[in-house]
């Protein structure tokens, strides 16, 4: 029989202070026992800083490596890793930024041993995957349009073992689905929701004698401080990204991945103007 336990499962806090507080006080009211921030803490936001040192200050917390926490050291490093030209890109000013506040803090390599997937075992449940992403690499989706073959794929630990639930963030939008008998879960986002609804998102999962029990939360918070935060803390100045950034927080919609995509695709500059003209092609929703 396993032992009940209640675990609350949250992600993409992407430097929000308010959201996060939000979903602390929430999971507390619940009885969470534990706390496991699946990836993406810091960035995009105005509070790293203030995020980072509050969960690190928390014995109940255990981390997984998202791409964001990855990349600011990455940057700090001038790795090989991401396109030279990224390093001169005005555009990248707002991970520039966010890497100087950590790394004047002292926490920029705070996640250096932050392992990329963890696993929950309880006697007579299934074992359950948590990553930011996947196993495979933090920045693959993992969601209700996933194939049925990479599911497959997916649930296959290295020991031979079978993963009854795998549990992913990093698309920000919550996801509770069935592929070929695998349950697929996703957290969405604490700090930056892309559903256009603005209430922080978290998962509740319950180690019951009835099987592992899924409860979506949906938390409300005040966004006027994270919001004023973008121009007094100094990121809105960092350029075009930051600036983007708010607009995702304000608007809860997805806005940085399709612009990126849509200046690929067209070979466009990310400047001023080319995101004026995506706005006018594509306004958001707030």
């Amino acid at each position: 029989m396993p032992r009940e336990m209640r675990v609350a499962i949250l992600a993409d806090i992407h430097g929000n202070a308010d959201a996060l507080n939000a979903v602390l006080r929430d999971a507390r009211q619940r009885g969470a026992a534990r706390l496991i921030v699946n990836g993406d803490v810091v960035n995009r936001g105005p509070d790293s800083v203030q995020v980072l040192r509050t969960l690190l200050d928390r014995p109940d917390v255990t981390f997984t490596l998202g791409n964001h926490d990855d990349l600011l050291r990455l940057w700090h490093a001038r790795s090989d890793a991401l396109p030279a030209d990224w390093f001169t890109d005005p555009f990248w000013g707002a991970t520039a930024w966010s890497t100087e506040q950590l790394d004047r803090a002292g926490l920029l390599h705070a996640p250096a041993d932050w392992p990329m997937t963890l696993t929950l075992r309880e006697p007579g449940l299934p074992d359950v995957l948590i990553a930011h992403g996947t196993a495979d690499h933090y920045r693959e989706s993992l969601s209700d349009r996933s194939a049925s073959a990479r599911v497959q794929a997916l649930r296959r630990a290295p020991d031979g073992r079978e993963y009854g639930v795998l549990i992913g963030s990093h698309i920000h939008r919550p996801v509770d689905t069935v592929i070929d008998g695998t349950r697929v879960l996703n957290t969405g986002s604490v700090g930056s929701p892309a559903t256009g609804d603005p209430r922080a998102q978290y998962l509740l999962l319950d180690a019951t004698p009835h099987g592992w029990q899924v409860t979506p939360r949906l938390v409300p918070y005040d966004r006027a401080g994270v919001l004023a935060r973008f121009g007094s803390s100094g990121l809105l100045r960092s350029g075009l990204s930051a600036e983007i950034f708010r607009q995702e927080v304000l608007s809860a919609r997805s806005l940085y991945t399709p612009y990126w995509t849509w200046t690929e695709q067209g070979g466009l500059p990310r400047n001023q103007a080319s995101w004026q003209a995506f706005q006018a092609l594509r306004p958001a929703t707030v």
